[in-house]
């Protein structure tokens, strides 16, 4: 059984999707084939991830007809503005091999251009009416930003996609989407920013922590099993990355079980209210915003 999520244009999109961040291109294709293999009919990548091409060249060696797949990619800060962004998406679904993406994002607010951020979606709203995309939405916008937002374009986001894990559940986003119609999407949603190496100096890693691994002995599952699972049964939807088979099977295989409320009370309760990705609000040195993504 593989649940969906009605966004609030009408369109359905599967809640569970294969993400393909840090997935080196060598290794995307493969990662993307297996997923469609085992049962993915969602997968999120982005123009900075530089394996766009890859998802494409996945989606077609897998076989599965491309109208059963969820098609999901993201604008870089440095294709901002109107006509640029126009011409983003002409990379990005060349890159893909598609005529068509079903989600198409900004993938960060950039507050300190938020000007180029608003012509940006404007020229989203554009492909929107003209039928290249099947429905918009932004990246790790917080709400000040959905507010900005709101107050300068037509469209309401149809997804806002967030770092979102049992140990940074952003509820006040989450509240701010929810108000809007906004599908919550998670990235990092089960906690890899937590003990990637490179992010923070503190990593303490949501797989190991205990509370977890208790609810995952109770239903006998993965702590990653479990955390997709509780993502799902709260409405949100779920990205989880990787390139190994047998992880990537065992990542979509949360249909069969559901969490009790006690159970996802106790997940609930590991929220640190402290990000580990980078802030939205402030400059970061792990992202590049003026990176200028290749045209092939």
């Amino acid at each position: 059984m593989v649940e969906d999520l009605v966004l609030n244009n009408g369109v359905v999109m599967p809640a569970l999707g294969l993400g393909v961040f840090q997935s080196p291109p060598e290794q995307t294709a493969a990662a993307v084939e297996e997923a469609l293999r085992v049962g993915y009919r969602h997968v999120d990548t982005a123009a900075v991830y530089l394996n766009e091409k890859e998802v494409g060249e996945g989606i077609r060696r897998s076989g599965v007809p491309r109208q059963e797949i969820f098609v999901e990619t993201k604008v870089w800060v440095s294709d901002f503005g109107y006509d640029e962004t126009l011409h983003a998406f002409e990379k990005s679904a060349r890159k893909l091999g598609v005529e068509q993406i079903d989600l198409f994002l900004l993938h960060r607010p950039a507050p300190d251009r938020f000007a180029r951020t608003v012509a940006a979606y404007r020229a989203l709203e554009a492909l929107l009416a003209d039928g290249l995309v099947r429905a918009v939405g932004v990246s790790n916008f917080t709400a000040e930003h959905l507010r900005r937002l709101g107050e300068e374009t037509a469209v309401v986001p149809a997804v806002n996609q967030i770092e979102l894990h049992p140990y940074f559940a952003d509820r006040e986003t989450q509240r701010a989407n929810a108000e809007r119609g906004i599908v919550t999407q998670a990235w990092s949603p089960i906690g890899g920013i937590t003990f990637y190496p490179g992010w923070g100096d503190q990593r303490r890693s949501v797989m190991e922590d205990p509370a977890l691994l208790a609810v995952a002995r109770e239903v006998g599952r993965s702590p990653a099993q479990v955390m997709l699972r509780w993502h799902l049964q709260q409405g949100r939807s779920a990205i989880p990355k990787s390139t190994n088979a047998r992880r990537i099977a065992e990542n979509f295989d949360v249909f069969g079980f559901e969490l009790d409320e006690r159970q996802l009370g106790l997940i609930d309760e590991l929220d640190t209210g402290r990000r580990t990705g980078p802030d939205p609000d402030r400059p970061s040195p792990s992202l590049n915003l003026d990176f200028p993504i290749p045209e092939m």
